[in-house]
C-alpha cells in the first residue's frame, strides 16, 4: 500500500459534492488532534483556490491538480495518498484510469456510484489488481447505496442474534425523502443507457439482481416495477429509480462475506405512498415516471440543491424482514439531510476514513463488505444516521 503523505484526497473538490466533503471535513474534523490530514485535489488550481477560499478553509489546506484525462497526474496523485474519495463522475466517462491506479498501487479508493455495467466491468478488470495491491476499492458510498446495503446488513445482525437465522427475505421501502436526487445521478443514467445502446451485452448485467456477482446466481427475485398494496404495511408501495443499483449492492455485500444471509436470500425496494384510492393512484404515476424518472430538464452535474434545501432534506427507509420460519424484524434507518448532496457528502467521508483505518484485504467491495458495521457508528457519530430496530 501508499504510504502517501496525506491520509485522504478529496479529487473533485472544485465540483459541487466534492466541495461539501470538503466542508465535511473541516466541519467535524479540524483543529482535532487525531484529524486525518487531507488535501483537496482537482484539474484547475484557480477554482482550487477559489473553493478553498469560500468555504472558509485554512491557507495551509493543501491541493493537488489531477487530470482524468492525465495518466502521469492520476499517479502522482496516488503517490501522494493513502485514500482518495472521488465525486468526479459519471465514473464510466472519466472514472476507469483513477480507479485503475489506485488498484495498482495500493491507494484505497470511494467512490460514489451508481453504474452497475461499469462497476461490474471495473470488477473484472482490476479486481486482481486490488487483491494483489491490497487497495480497498468501495463503490457506491453514498445514498446509492449505503443506507441500503448497511441497513439490510444491520437488520440480518440482529435476526441472527433474536432468531438464530438470518431473514430470508428482505423488503427495503422508503418511507419518506425530502430531497433531490444529483445531477451525477441523472447523468449516470443517461450515460449508462448510452453504453447499452453500444454494447448491448451490460443489458445483462443491468437487468439481473445479481449483476455484481460474477459465478453466482441466486434465486429469482421480485421485481419491484408494479406497483402494490401492502397490507402488513397499510399502504401501497411503487417502484424506486434506485433500486436497480442498491439491490446489487446488497446481494454483492451477501456473496462477498460468504453469504450470511443465505444463498437463497430475495431482497426488493419499493417506495410507500398511503393507503386507499389515493396511493393507488400515487403509486401508478410513480411507476409511470420510472420510464423518465428524471424529467424534462435534469440537473445537471455541478447544480444541486441551496444551504437550506439541504439542511431541510431527511429519509426514511424501513427493512421488514422475514426467516424461513416466519419470525419477522423490523429495522430503519433514517438520516438528516437531503439525501442526494447533505447526507451523501458526510457518507462518503466518513467511508474514507473507514478505509483509512481498516485492516481488510484489498479488493473491490461494497461499504457493507469492507467497513460494516464500524462504518454504522461512523454514520451515527459523523454524519446524523440512525439505524435501529422498530419493534
Amino acid at each position: 500500500m501508499t504510504d502517501g503523505q496525506f491520509d485522504i484526497v478529496i479529487y473533485g473538490a472544485t465540483g459541487y459534492t466534492g466541495r461539501l466533503v470538503a466542508e465535511h471535513f473541516l466541519r467535524e474534523y479540524a483543529d482535532k488532534p487525531d484529524a486525518p490530514t487531507w488535501a483537496m485535489a482537482g484539474r484547475n488550481p484557480d477554482k482550487l483556490a477559489e473553493v478553498k477560499r469560500a468555504i472558509g478553509a485554512p491557507d495551509s489546506t493543501p491541493t493537488i491538480v489531477a487530470d482524468a484525462a492525465d495518466a502521469t497526474s492520476l499517479d502522482r496523485m496516488c503517490e501522494q495518498a493513502k485514500v482518495i474519495i472521488t465525486t468526479v463522475g459519471p465514473y464510466q466517462l472519466y472514472g476507469e484510469p483513477l480507479l485503475a491506479a489506485c488498484a495498482k498501487s495500493g491507494t484505497h479508493y470511494a467512490d460514489l456510484c451508481g453504474e452497475p455495467a461499469w462497476m461490474r466491468q471495473m470488477i473484472d478488470k482490476y479486481e486482481a489488481d486490488a487483491k494483489a495491491s491490497g487497495a480497498r476499492i468501495s463503490f457506491s458510498s453514498g445514498f446509492d447505496s449505503i443506507p441500503f446495503d448497511l441497513g439490510v446488513l444491520m437488520l440480518q445482525k440482529e435476526a441472527r442474534e433474536r432468531f438464530g437465522a438470518p431473514c430470508k427475505t428482505v423488503r427495503g421501502r422508503v418511507r419518506a425523502m425530502k430531497g433531490t436526487f444529483s445531477g451525477g445521478t441523472a447523468a449516470s443514467l443517461a450515460e449508462s443507457m448510452k453504453a447499452m445502446a453500444r454494447d448491448p451485452s451490460l443489458i445483462k448485467i443491468m437487468r439481473s439482481p445479481f449483476g455484481l456477482t460474477p459465478g453466482f446466481d441466486g434465486p429469482d427475485q421480485p421485481g419491484g416495477m408494479v406497483p402494490k398494496y401492502e397490507s402488513d404495511l397499510g399502504k401501497w408501495a411503487a417502484p424506486f429509480v434506485m433500486a436497480p443499483i442498491n439491490t446489487k449492492n446488497v446481494h454483492r455485500t451477501n456473496f462477498l462475506l460468504g453469504h450470511p444471509y443465505g444463498a437463497d436470500f430475495r431482497y426488493d425496494e419499493m417506495v410507500l405512498t398511503s393507503p386507499g384510492e389515493a396511493g393507488k393512484a400515487a403509486a401508478n404515476a410513480a411507476a409511470e415516471m420510472m420510464k423518465n424518472p428524471f424529467g424534462a430538464k435534469p440537473p445537471k452535474p455541478g447544480e444541486g440543491p441551496t444551504l437550506e434545501e439541504r439542511e431541510n432534506g431527511y429519509y426514511d427507509v424501513l427493512f421488514v424482514g422475514e426467516t424461513a420460519s416466519g419470525e419477522t424484524l423490523r429495522y430503519a434507518v433514517k438520516g438528516r439531510y437531503d439525501p442526494g448532496y447533505g447526507s451523501t457528502s458526510r457518507m462518503i467521508g466518513e467511508t474514507g476514513i473507514g478505509l483509512l483505518q481498516s485492516d481488510a484485504p484489498g479488493g473491490i467491495g461494497t461499504p457493507g463488505s469492507i467497513l460494516g458495521e464500524k462504518l454504522v457508528e461512523r454514520l451515527r457519530e459523523h454524519a446524523e444516521l440512525t439505524f435501529e430496530v422498530e419493534e
